[in-house]
């Protein structure tokens, strides 16, 4: 135990070093608070009363743990936050550069860590994360709910007719290539040329494997025709997303050590990384296209729903809005976003170059999309 007196000369000599901007560490026989020297308490005490906001916050990863499914899932509620759609390009610059900034070094003044967190989500939600451009709004993870309940239930609504069927798959799986497009793993640009021909090899993919699920429903119960939608939206899930991505399963996509640093770029990664894309995406649509549909064929039995048809379509585009708030989150979390995989499982030639630019490295991390 210290005694007062030789606590006091410690603790003098510290104030001395703090008031001359020194930034070594402190002097033998510094008191230990907490695991923190009197030096250090000092210095965030100090940081605290002037209100200066602490450097020492890692906005570069979410706010909660990723390696939990629960805080996965509150990462992407405020992720796929509808709301952040309707912010303005000046309130979604404002965050950019707070956001930048930080990153820097430098503080925006009178800045809080909540202020500071929520401007992160709000720059996440608009601007990519590999080439931290700003997304085509429709095509943010922020527009899912809104724009996939108008979609998903006009499909749910208008099944009936073939004309109906094409339309309305045409219009979802152009909506689904917009999104697969802005939320692409990897900075490499893709061409107009390669775009158009993914475009219109998924977009007939699905329009022509709901055709094909529509007459095969024919021959069973009528409330089997009413999950034609979600079988076709599975089906072309599979098609449209490798196709809008294709550029990456042909030239791979970045991986990194665990501090970021670019080791090369990985096929194999792209596999995987599309894969768990897949899986969401359809784990996305089994709430929104299943549960609506067994709801309203119960209520289409109803007197009220047959004297008022024209509320079909409303009342389905609310249950299914009702499942996507929360099965579009949700299923996003299913994998983390910074998706990793061993050296091992990467191509011969880039785990050689990766034995020798970084030895030490035995796993690698990679964003896998949304």
């Amino acid at each position: 135990m210290y005694s007062g007196k030789f606590a006091a000369k410690a603790y003098f000599r510290i104030f001395q070093q703090t008031r001359e901007g020194s930034r070594g560490p402190p002097p033998t026989g510094a008191v230990i608070l907490r695991g923190q020297s009197v030096f250090q308490f000092k210095a965030e005490q100090e940081s605290k009363m002037s209100g200066e906001l602490s450097l020492n916050i890692n906005i570069k990863e979410p706010r909660w743990d990723q390696g939990t499914f629960m805080g996965r899932a509150k990462h992407f509620f405020m992720v796929t936050d509808p709301r952040t759609v309707l912010l303005s390009s000046e309130t979604l610059d404002e965050a950019r550069v707070i956001v930048e900034n930080y990153r820097s070094g430098i503080v925006t003044p009178g800045l809080t860590e909540d202020q500071l967190w929520r401007a992160k989500y709000v720059y996440d939600s608009a601007f990519h994360p590999d080439t931290g451009e700003k997304m085509f709004v429709i095509g943010r993870m922020s527009a899912q709910v809104p724009m996939n309940m108008s979609i998903t239930g006009c499909m749910l609504t208008f099944y009936r007719t073939t004309p109906a069927v094409v339309f309305w798959q045409w219009v979802n799986q152009s909506f689904n290539a917009v999104v697969n497009y802005t939320n692409r793993s990897g900075d490499a640009p893709i061409t107009v040329n390669q775009l158009g021909a993914a475009y219109v090899s998924a977009t007939t993919g699905a329009v022509v494997t709901a055709l094909g699920l529509k007459t095969l429903a024919t021959r069973l119960p009528p409330i089997a025709s009413r999950f034609v939608p979600f079988a076709a939206v599975a089906a072309a899930n599979c098609i449209n997303i490798p196709f809008m991505r294709q550029r990456e399963l042909k030239y791979g996509i970045p991986v990194t050590d665990e501090n970021g640093n670019r080791l090369g770029e990985s096929v194999s990664a792209a596999q995987q990384a599309i894969m768990q894309v897949v899986v969401s995406r359809i784990g996305m649509a089994v709430p929104a296209m299943a549960i609506p549909p067994i709801i309203m064929n119960a209520l289409e039995k109803r007197a009220f729903m047959k004297r008022f048809p024209i509320l079909n379509a409303p009342i389905q585009v609310g249950l299914v809005g009702l499942c996507l708030v929360f099965a579009t989150p949700l299923c996003c979390a299913l994998f983390p976003q910074k998706s990793s995989m061993r050296v091992s499982g990467l191509e011969a030639e880039l785990q050689e170059k990766i034995q020798q630019s970084s030895p030490g490295t035995s796993v690698v991390y990679f964003n896998k999309g949304l």
